[in-house]
């Protein structure tokens, strides 16, 4: 149940009729007029912005159509104890103790459910997000974008969309061949005690390149002697076991595909080739040069084929095959994409890393040119994490082996605290993780607010020997509570809870979740904090006795924080 869209369509049609009568005009469209939260100062429920987004057209000031709209409001909106206008022309209504315990009831009776949007167009939609190249462990990077796409994927799924979650192994190419490269020359050091020379431009230094090298020569399958000759199976090998390491760190952090997609099965199986063959017949393939700077072939400036991607908003086009005819990388990344619009999702999502914004524009314009939607394709960037250790920045090196994998983290911090933070801010904008204040019992550890506050609810149930899952209330009585302000702002931000689901998931913005859930626990906190000064305030009462009205208070709160946490993928512990 949400009441805000279940006012707004109340409102719209009350709008439609006096429009019929010709007491106001309506614009063609009606989706500019909202009802929405009102000012946290303010003591309303919700507000409408109908006579902001009416009073153009109708040539009247706001207040002035407000006027006019408010005693229909009054006729139309019941259980209502308040409607006020309040300048510049919102409509403010304050719904009366009857609205809220129908809505109690609806809260219990839709469980866990509660918020799902039921009106919102229920997609196929694949998720795209790590695809690390298979050359090594996870580390905190890649760890913020694999999170902001598990929980993407929770969102849309809680909302009953249905979600495939794939992962990318760019397994081809010269990382490839380096990388092979460096645990072939860690092999012959352990065997025939050669320095391994990690001097050498391009190879891996790390210590995981080790146990991959110990690990292949357990197997027993080459003798090590030529490295050309042994190459194509060999790497297949090694990318089997960086494959596993990285699914190990993905499992760590309670995060599985539903599958991974090889960039060298698609070149093998001629996928390039038939995309590019595609593009063709759709005349958007050429021949031409491109300037020094920005060729690709860096041997010669004969001409290579390009794509017309400035054609769907792209800065340049881009070169599919060059002039030696070996295929770029955009090449397989045009595969790819061609691939997943084969298997006819509705909507294709891309996490990527920072590192990956340039390529926004040119997979946007190949999806466009294969699908003719320009809409098929929502690409969210994963921006960096900023490492506070110590009280200074932690710096990362991949070159050198000198960063912090996701092993790494979750020794540190834990995985629930390693999911939470790498959403408590919009996936846009840089993140700085602080190894110490995620730690901290205090407020300022939203985490930690967010788990004790549920672990408070549970205290008290379980003093009153309730368990919540056995918890059964007879929603057929009628409730008659005592409907305190500072309940009543509970139950307010409890009825946003839909909201935040539903704008969420439109926006694939799931930095909300954690936002909604610390301001909903520090609403509890204060509530419980001022029980300390009122007895009267206190959920328990004399002999560990609980009343109704406590006891579904506590039930619908607890339900959410639940329901959210799980949406993120952390615990919810019943004692701390």
């Amino acid at each position: 149940m949400n009441i805000f869209n279940t006012c707004n369509s109340k409102q719209i049609k009350l709008l439609t009729n006096l429009s019929k009568k010709n007491i106001i005009k309506l614009p063609d469209n009606l989706n500019s007029i909202k009802i929405d939260v009102p000012p946290e100062h303010l003591d309303f429920d919700i507000s409408s912005n109908a006579s902001m987004v009416l009073s153009k057209i109708n040539q009247k000031p706001p207040m002035e159509i407000g006027n006019i709209l408010i005693s229909y409001f009054k006729e139309n909106f019941t259980e209502v104890d308040k409607i006020e206008i309040i300048k510049p022309g919102f409509i403010n209504i304050k719904f009366d103790n009857k609205f809220w315990y129908k809505f109690i009831k609806d809260v219990l009776k839709f469980k866990h459910d509660y918020g799902i949007d039921l009106n919102e167009t229920k997609k196929k939609y694949l998720v795209e997000f790590v695809s690390a190249n298979p050359t090594g462990p996870l580390h905190v990077g890649h760890s913020r974008g694999a999170i902001i796409g598990d929980v993407i994927s929770n969102l849309l799924i809680f909302n009953k969309h249905n979600v495939n979650k794939e992962y990318y192994v760019n397994d081809y190419g010269n990382q490839i061949l380096n990388f092979s490269k460096s645990v072939y020359l860690r092999i012959r050091e352990i065997l025939f005690k050669e320095s391994f020379l990690d001097n050498i431009e391009n190879i891996y230094p790390g210590n995981y390149v080790i146990d991959i090298a110990k690990i292949i020569i357990d197997k027993k399958k080459y003798d090590f002697k030529n490295f050309e000759e042994i190459y194509d199976n060999f790497s297949r090998d090694c990318v089997d076991q960086a494959l596993s390491i990285i699914k190990k760190n993905l499992s760590q952090l309670d995060i599985t595909h539903d599958q991974f997609v090889s960039e060298y099965s698609l070149v093998k199986n001629n996928e390039v080739e038939k995309t590019f063959n595609i593009l063709k017949e759709k005349k958007l393939i050429y021949s031409g040069k491109v300037s020094a700077h920005e060729r690709e072939d860096k041997i010669n400036s004969n001409d290579q084929l390009l794509f017309k991607s400035t054609d769907f908003g792209d800065d340049k086009d881009r070169v599919l095959k060059k002039s030696d005819s070996s295929w770029t990388y955009f090449a397989s990344d045009a595969a790819y994409h061609n691939y997943k619009l084969s298997r006819n999702y509705d909507t294709l999502v891309n996490i990527l890393g920072a590192d990956h914004t340039g390529y926004i524009k040119r997979i946007s314009s190949i999806v466009e040119a294969l699908s003719g939607d320009k809409n098929k394709l929502i690409n969210k960037v994963s921006q960096l994490v900023k490492l506070i250790k110590d009280n200074k920045p932690f710096k990362m090196s991949k070159r050198q082996g000198d960063y912090i994998t996701v092993d790494d983290l979750i020794n540190e911090v834990g995985k629930d605290a390693a999911r939470f933070i790498m959403l408590n801010r919009s996936s846009d904008v840089e993140l700085e993780f602080n190894f110490e204040k995620i730690k901290e019992k205090s407020k300022d550890n939203p985490l930690y607010y967010i788990q004790y506050c549920y672990a408070r609810i549970c205290s008290v149930l379980r003093i009153v020997n309730k368990n919540p899952s056995d918890i059964n209330i007879d929603l057929s009585k009628e409730f008659n509570f005592n409907l305190s302000k500072n309940k009543i702002q509970i139950l307010r931000k409890i009825s946003q809870w839909p909201n935040c689901i539903s704008v969420s998931s439109s926006k694939l913005e799931p930095h909300r979740i954690p936002t909604y859930l610390y301001e909903l626990s520090s609403l509890f906190h204060s509530y419980w904090n001022m029980g300390k000064q009122d007895e009267s305030l206190r959920f328990i009462k004399k002999n560990n006795e609980i009343d109704l009205e406590n006891l579904v208070f506590l039930l619908i709160i607890s339900q959410v924080i639940k329901t959210g946490m799980g949406i993120i993928g952390a615990s919810t512990p019943e004692k701390m």
